[in-house]
């Protein structure tokens, strides 16, 4: 089995949400790394000398490479990463190789075959 990791960079306020739609979407289970904090295009503004800048999360989600681009585009979708400038990020990255995962592997072989 193969694997993929999305790493979702999101509004502290919407993490409970892009949880939801990954697991809605096929995703198992996630880690949140909460208290992140980031810039973007345009920079944080300023209030007094203090930054003023909304909390992010960091959502890192294993999930099996053929369900992992539904699952991007799905908390892509909930999360209104395209619509809405500066609401969060999610990226795919390749997985060589990972353990801990075998107490999951029949439930994602049933989820895959089922979906493809």
């Amino acid at each position: 089995m193969h694997f993929k990791l999305i790493v979702a960079f999101v509004e502290d306020s919407k993490t409970d949400d892009i949880m939801h739609a990954a697991r809605e979407a096929g995703a198992t289970g996630c880690t949140v790394i909460p208290n992140a904090r980031g810039e973007g295009i345009k920079e944080s503004k300023t209030f007094f000398g203090l930054t003023l800048s909304t909390q992010r999360d960091v959502v890192l989600l294993l999930v099996e490479q053929h369900l992992s681009r539904h699952i991007l585009e799905h908390i892509g979708e909930v999360g209104e990463f395209d619509e809405k400038p500066g609401t969060g990020i999610a990226v795919l990255v390749d997985v060589e190789d990972a353990v801990g995962v075998v107490h999951q592997a029949q439930e994602l072989v049933d989820l895959v075959e089922e979906n493809l």
